[in-house]
């Protein structure tokens, strides 16, 4: 078990904008090189590296060196990794040159207390592949969304934590946002949810995955059946919770590739015998607040050495996005493996 006064020594893979997102929230960091790692007429990688994390974290625009969002102590990012190394040391720059840039993703799990995974814009197809080293070594491991692209990865990955005793954890920022927790609160109004929708997120693994997580926060786990329709570029999915008579019992739709959003916006609805509530935009305005308890939840597992995410939880994410492929694929719904 860690210490909770000590430092938590953290290997971060993977320097996308999902690593500029969460390293600025763990430690001490330079707002002007975030604000602008690279000229704006220089091709980038990443969309951080044009600004874009510096936009949602420092809010005040007569104020930019004053952090607007919530950061959480008690981490040290000592390495560093990306496949584009120009993307690892400018986020190592962003750092103050602290954390050390390394040449192969399997040295970030070397003298470390956490490797932290990240994936913002890709299927979670190579997350076995990186957090393999660290689990195979007893080191705690966070895995962002999605956890993996298929169940079998899922289940392979739990299989090594619990074989070398190394928890691990994976969330979405979606469902960890203090802002759709507050949504949730209101279900009561209606009376008693018959039914539910979600818009936005698109179909690729990372924007679905975003999707079911928001369901999961708002509507609980527990999916038995999925559909997945498609009608030109638009994408309806139904989730039914089987036989339950008072609670979803006409499920919930979530409508994918329904056209941009400002700032990324998500929205839920729900209905009842009572009242239809709406939530207002849950997009990049509200997604560092996310970040910021997924990093508590990060630090509690490290010090316990317990993931605070339950198992179902995290495989049911997969194994609903797998199921909508499925579905996809053969016309007709599929039920969870």
């Amino acid at each position: 078990m860690k210490d909770q006064n000590s430092t938590i020594r953290v290997g971060l893979i993977r320097c996308d904008s999902h690593g500029a997102y969460y390293g600025p929230l763990m430690q001490a960091h330079d707002p002007a090189i975030l604000r602008m790692p690279m000229s704006l007429d220089t091709p980038c990688r990443y969309s951080w590296q044009h600004g874009g994390t510096h936009y949602y974290f420092y809010t005040k625009y007569y104020k930019p060196h004053t952090i607007t969002v919530d950061t959480v102590p008690g981490f040290e990012i000592v390495k560093l990794w990306d496949e584009h190394r120009p993307a690892a040391e400018q986020l190592s720059r962003v750092l103050f040159e602290k954390p050390k840039v390394c040449d192969s993703f399997e040295e970030c799990s070397d003298d470390v207390d956490l490797v932290f995974i990240n994936d913002c814009n890709l299927d979670g197809s190579d997350h076995l592949k990186l957090a393999t080293p660290g689990l195979t070594k007893g080191i705690p491991t966070f895995v962002d969304k999605p956890f993996a692209f298929t169940v079998s990865d899922a289940r392979a990955m739990c299989e090594l934590a619990d074989r070398h005793n190394a928890p691990v954890m994976s969330m979405s920022i979606l469902r960890a946002s203090p802002a759709v927790a507050r949504f949730a609160k209101r279900l009561d109004e209606t009376g008693g949810v018959a039914c539910g929708t979600i818009w936005g997120g698109g179909f690729s693994n990372d924007g679905l995955i975003h999707a079911i997580s928001l369901n999961q926060h708002v509507f609980g786990s527990g999916v038995k059946r999925v559909r997945a329709m498609q009608s030109g570029g638009q994408i309806v999915i139904h989730l039914a919770y089987g036989d339950a008579v008072d609670w979803l019992r006409f499920g919930v739709t979530i409508q994918c590739n329904t056209g941009p959003t400002m700032h990324g916006a998500m929205y839920v609805s729900a209905v009842g015998p009572r009242a239809m509530i709406l939530s207002g935009e849950i997009g990049d305005w509200e997604h560092p607040y996310g970040a910021a308890e997924i990093l508590k939840l990060v630090r509690q597992m490290v010090q316990t050495r317990q993931s605070p995410v339950s198992r179902s939880e995290m495989m049911e994410c997969v194994a609903v996005a797998q199921a909508v492929r499925a579905s996809l694929d053969s016309g007709t719904p599929c039920l969870l493996e």
